[in-house]
């Protein structure tokens, strides 16, 4: 069932908050028309219950906190693969070309995932930049802010700034 893979946290069919967050998050009409056409018509990212910009993919087990279904619909080119499950917690906003990748191929087969990485968690209240890339089992704690461009290969703790290819902490995020 759809509900199983893509959900919000706590997300109940009726329940009239994660409803009205979906149905009214502040998208522009064009931009939500567009949208429509491509996921419902067009069946483009058709499995996924909330709305995805036309230009990203979103593919697997993705589990969103509140406030975040308004970044897939408004940021185009992005990428979040959740073969290991990808956490992104409430109020985390995201930029355009981001990538999220939770599961590297087999090293041995390509055409399989190695599943034993930890999945990817980002905590509550992240900013995460233009074109910035988190690779699996990478962690960020609440307040994290990366940099455009980011390459995020390992975990970083609640608070910090992060940039640079690999990231590593450019400054505190009081």
């Amino acid at each position: 069932m759809i509900f199983n893979r893509f959900k919000f946290r706590n997300w109940k069919k009726n329940e009239p908050s994660n409803i009205i967050e979906y149905l009214f998050s502040p998208t522009s009409i064009n931009i939500r028309l567009v949208n429509f056409f491509f996921q419902k018509i067009l069946r483009i990212n058709a499995e996924v219950p909330f709305m995805v910009h036309y230009t990203s993919t979103v593919s697997k087990t993705i589990i969103l906190g509140k406030g975040v279904a308004q970044y897939f619909a408004n940021s185009g080119g992005c990428y979040v693969q959740g073969i290991n499950t990808v956490y992104i917690g409430d109020y985390t906003i995201f930029a355009p070309g981001v990538k999220i990748i939770s599961a590297n191929h087999n090293k041995n087969d390509y055409s399989s995932h190695n599943k034993s990485i930890s999945p990817v968690k980002i905590g509550k209240n992240c900013w995460i930049g233009a074109n910035a890339v988190l690779l699996p089992g990478v962690v960020l704690g609440d307040n994290v802010i990366v940099g455009a461009g980011a390459v995020v290969t390992k975990s970083f703790p609640k608070n910090t700034i992060i940039g640079g290819v690999p990231a590593k902490i450019i400054g505190k995020n009081e």
